[in-house]
C-alpha cells in the first residue's frame, strides 16, 4: 500500500513539473475562442417559429390543481418517530460477544 502511495506521488510530483515547465516557455495569454453560430445569432427578421424539441410535442392549455392529482400527505410528527425509533433500538438484538484489542 506505502508503495503505491509512495508511486502515485511521485507520479503526480512529475505532472507538476511539467505543467511548469509549460508555462514558463511561453508567458502569453491564450485567449479563448468560442465558436460562433450565425445562423441563429444573426440580426435578421422575424421568422417562422422554430421547434427546439426536435420531435413531436403535444400541450394542453391550462393547469390541473394539485389536490386533483395528487393523494394528500399523510405527515407523522418527528416526535412520534423518535418515540418509535427509540423503543425499536430498546428491543433490538443486542451483540453477545465484545471484541477488546
Amino acid at each position: 500500500m506505502k508503495t503505491i502511495l509512495l508511486l502515485s506521488c511521485l507520479l503526480y510530483a512529475s505532472l507538476t513539473w511539467g505543467q511548469a515547465a509549460v508555462s514558463a516557455m511561453n508567458g502569453q495569454p491564450q485567449p479563448l475562442h468560442q465558436t460562433s453560430h450565425p445562423e441563429h445569432a444573426s440580426q435578421a427578421s422575424m421568422s417562422r417559429e422554430q421547434s427546439l424539441l426536435g420531435g413531436s410535442y403535444t400541450s394542453a392549455q391550462g393547469e390541473r390543481p394539485l389536490w386533483e392529482v395528487a393523494p394528500p400527505s399523510q405527515s407523522t410528527p418527528l416526535g412520534d418517530l423518535a418515540r418509535t425509533l427509540k423503543k425499536q433500538h430498546e428491543t433490538a438484538k443486542k451483540a453477545t460477544f465484545i471484541r477488546e484489542n
